[in-house]
């Protein structure tokens, strides 16, 4: 196992592109309710958004692009809504994953897939097997994913690899356990909706991550909206702890105060 770059053991690289971005994609329903369609149909229309955010990512040059399509507590949800989604994801699966092979993305699924039934959980091993060696975007798809479920399984991993541990243990012997371990830190956070919530999303990894919230609901997101995101980030400067005065004088627009001419097109 390997660590990637911690925000807490280190500092991190800035980039004028976010090289990962996280999104939690909500109002689904939302959108269909505004158009009085059955929410259904806002969860059909937000898989396009989802197929036009990962082509506008790996056009942008973002290396991984991390989504939350199914939380740990969205089984909460009503029984046909759920039974509905399931289905979807299979369909997707099915639809989808040769376009994102042949357009050199790699698939990955996070979460406790236990509960999936079995030709769902096939699709997924498939898909993973299926893109692999892709190097040009890592897609990663939440599902029945939570933050504290990560961090859980991780500990009981470490210690069950490594019981030596119990003792007593740091960041790097932990946070190659996590789910996630793969991807550098997320610099980028997006959630759809209006809501203001992280809502138990990859909670580790979102220690130095930049936050912005938008009202748009998801299955409007498009390019357009990716970019306003990315301005957004380009206007934040990354101090990680430190103090302005404290950034490399030489650093420039390009590595701290990421720039507010939006490069991102």
């Amino acid at each position: 196992m390997t660590t990637l770059a911690s925000s807490t053991l280190g500092i991190p690289e800035a980039r004028r592109i976010p090289r990962h971005i996280a999104i939690i994609m909500d109002g689904n329903g939302r959108w269909a309710k505004q158009r009085y369609l059955p929410r259904v149909a806002g969860h059909r229309r937000g898989v396009e958004a989802v197929r036009n955010t990962v082509r506008a990512c790996a056009e942008r040059g973002v290396e991984y692009l991390t989504l939350f399509a199914f939380s740990s507590e969205n089984w909460r949800r009503p029984a046909e809504e759920v039974s509905f989604l399931m289905r979807l994801f299979v369909m997707a699966l099915e639809q989808e994953v040769v376009k994102l092979h042949k357009s050199g993305v790699r698939f990955r699924v996070i979460g406790d897939l236990a509960r999936f039934e079995p030709k769902l959980a096939g699709l997924i091993r498939e898909a993973e097997t299926l893109t692999a060696g892709n190097q040009r975007l890592t897609l990663t798809i939440a599902a029945n994913y939570g933050g504290r479920w990560d961090v859980l399984q991780a500990m009981s991993r470490m210690l069950h690899d490594r019981p030596e541990l119990a003792g007593g243990f740091g960041e790097r012997d932990f946070a190659p356990y996590l789910a996630l371990s793969y991807a550098p830190e997320p610099d980028l956070f997006i959630r759809t909706g209006g809501e203001q919530r992280i809502s138990n999303f990859v909670l580790w990894q979102l220690a130095y991550t930049e936050l912005y919230f938008t009202d748009m609901l998801w299955p409007d997101f498009d390019a357009a909206a990716l970019d306003r995101a990315i301005v957004s980030y380009q206007q934040r400067e990354r101090r990680f702890g430190r103090t302005s005065e404290q950034l490399p004088p030489d650093a420039g627009l390009a590595a701290h105060r990421i720039g507010d001419t939006g490069d991102a097109g």
